[in-house]
């Protein structure tokens, strides 16, 4: 009735009017009402599932180093410079260990710091070898994408540039932690395997800061990497920079303060105020590279024995009795060489950051 009324331009009753608005909102807009909560409820479900571009491009850089032989061929030179670390630490534990020694309760820590038959500590081949896992990580991590042309065409993708180089930080990184933690992990387990004895709660705690300051350590020569990668076209040359500025800091860094030494150090008949002026100078200068700022954090760590990492005068060493600090009072020690470390690595990634993104991309 209602319809032939419309079609026939008849004027309706209010009556039949109040019954169509009820008809309508008691059938039609409900019925509509759940099929948009129905499709948003895909749409929903949908989003979910899509996976950030970030955490995309993180999963493919650490897949790409998993499988690249560069990443394998360091990764067996570190495992195996380790493993002869941890052989020569078994073979030496008891001459390391003194039962009248001030550390004699941290004994477990020995098997990262002793050494002997010619073979350096666990310490010191991380030192040493983890500088060339950040590098191999990180030269070609821009300039070899620029160069193949891939680069320009990942970022006409919906993807923000910023996120496609903190992917390129984060997947080194989470290899870099990975592999340091299994590496630190592996040794403890061996470690109590051959001793029998599994390290206290503090020794555990004093592992783990070590190798998260070990973390910080290989990253800061992966962003410096990564910062002349953004910097050079040539993942050659910017290889080449990199290990050229990690000799340096290796090997002519300390010749050249000696010669300083050499040069500024007192005479024979300095008071003692001008010896520890001295020592200060020459401590300070060594703690500008990051692989002295790493020997002293984690030496103080593994050695609960060491009071100071500078020079003390007779007055402040009589009187004190030998006794290894705690943990907080070792990390009151390393605090600044810890902050100094991750100030290095936040201040080359913000380098490489802030000339990455001031840059034009272009295909090739």
């Amino acid at each position: 009735m209602i319809f032939i009324n419309v079609i026939l331009k008849i004027p309706l009753p209010m009556k039949l009017i109040n019954q169509a608005k009820h008809y309508i909102a008691g059938i039609s807009l409900p019925s509509l009402s759940l099929h948009q909560t129905k499709t948003q409820a895909k749409t929903n479900e949908l989003s979910s599932k899509v996976t950030s571009p970030f955490w995309v491009i993180v999963n493919k850089e650490v897949a790409d180093h998993i499988r690249s032989w560069r990443l394998v061929i360091l990764v067996a030179i570190i495992t195996i410079a380790c493993a002869g670390s941890l052989i020569t630490g078994l073979m030496h534990f008891k001459d390391a260990v003194s039962a009248n020694a001030p550390e004699g309760s941290f004994f477990f820590l020995k098997l990262f710091s002793a050494s002997g038959s010619g073979l350096p500590s666990f310490v010191v081949f991380i030192s040493f070898l983890g500088p060339l896992l950040g590098i191999g990580l990180g030269f070609d991590a821009i300039n070899s994408e620029q160069n193949r042309g891939t680069m320009a065409r990942v970022l006409s993708q919906p993807l923000y540039r910023d996120q496609w180089l903190n992917a390129k930080f984060a997947g080194g990184l989470i290899v870099i932690s990975a592999l340091f933690t299994g590496l630190t992990l592996i040794f403890m387990s061996i470690g109590i395997v051959k001793i029998g004895i599994p390290p206290t709660p503090e020794e555990f705690l004093r592992i783990l800061i070590f190798t998260f300051v070990t973390i910080c350590y290989v990253g800061f020569w992966m962003n410096l990497s990564i910062l002349f990668s953004v910097k050079f076209k040539q993942a050659a040359t910017s290889a080449l920079c990199t290990i050229a500025v990690w000799l340096f800091i290796t090997v002519f860094y300390g010749i050249i303060v000696n010669f300083i030494a050499n040069a500024t150090a007192p005479g024979q008949f300095a008071t003692p105020d001008q010896m520890v002026r001295y020592q200060q100078f020459i401590t300070n200068l060594m703690r500008v590279v990051p692989s002295q700022l790493y020997s002293d954090a984690t030496t103080t760590l593994l050695m609960p024995s060491i009071r100071s990492l500078g020079p003390l005068t007779t007055e402040q060493v009589v009187g004190t009795v030998p006794s290894p600090l705690p943990l907080g009072q070792s990390l009151l020690l390393v605090w600044a060489q810890m902050t100094g470390l991750v100030l290095a690595t936040v201040s080359c990634f913000a380098l490489a950051y802030y000339s990455f993104m001031r840059r034009e991309v272009r295909s090739r």
